[in-house]
């Protein structure tokens, strides 16, 4: 057989298969709808949109314990150090809490306030923010220290993760590279070297 007949073989074998396959899932499928792929496009966009404002959001946190921080070694109380740092903070996080502090001027202690979002939200540095404040309003520490203290752990944390993360990349990295990238490459490379050969026999 001659490298020509070869290759036409296969292209015929191929287009066989593909004519079979089409043909079998236009009878299995139903017929096509446009309304349910719209709607699961939206939700798939409104999931996305979800999460990426809470990773903006935990993104902050640090920030609002270095602000916290500021504000206690300028001499003002808990309360107005977090409404100092709620008016410095931008992005999801400082519209969240902004909406806390909404609440507060509608009488709602700030505390109790604060504690509600973190409950809705589930961000645990939130979470751990609100136990700071109750800790040193109840063992008299200094929110200074203890702000200041916190933002670091929650730094050294997310760095840890970050290395984690950068360690798993190449195992994850691996079924792509095997499965979509190197039969890619060998038939843009071995296949005409193998066309070639054949040829040249002939």
């Amino acid at each position: 057989m001659s490298a020509a007949s070869f290759v036409g073989l296969l292209a015929a074998g191929s287009i066989v298969a593909a004519a079979a396959g089409v043909k079998g899932v236009g009878r299995s499928l139903p017929l096509f709808t446009p309304e349910p792929a719209v709607e699961t496009t939206r939700r798939g966009r409104t999931r996305r949109d979800r999460r990426a404002r809470s990773k903006a959001l935990h993104a902050d946190v640090p920030q609002l314990l270095d602000l916290l921080a500021a504000g206690s070694t300028a001499g003002l109380s808990a309360e107005a150090s977090f409404r100092q740092a709620v008016s410095c903070v931008r992005g999801p996080l400082g519209e969240d809490l902004s909406e806390v502090m909404r609440s507060v001027d509608l009488g709602v202690p700030w505390r109790e306030a604060l504690a509600a979002h973190v409950e809705r939200t589930g961000d645990p540095d939130l979470a751990r923010t609100v136990a700071v404040l109750a800790r040193t309003e109840a063992l008299g520490v200094p929110l200074r220290d203890a702000t200041r203290e916190l933002a670091a752990a929650v730094r050294d944390a997310r760095r840890a993760a970050t290395l984690e993360r950068a360690r798993t990349a190449p195992v994850k990295m691996l079924f792509p590279l095997v499965f979509l990238i190197l039969p890619a490459f060998l038939l843009l490379t071995v296949v005409p070297v193998l066309i070639t050969t054949v040829r040249s026999i002939d």
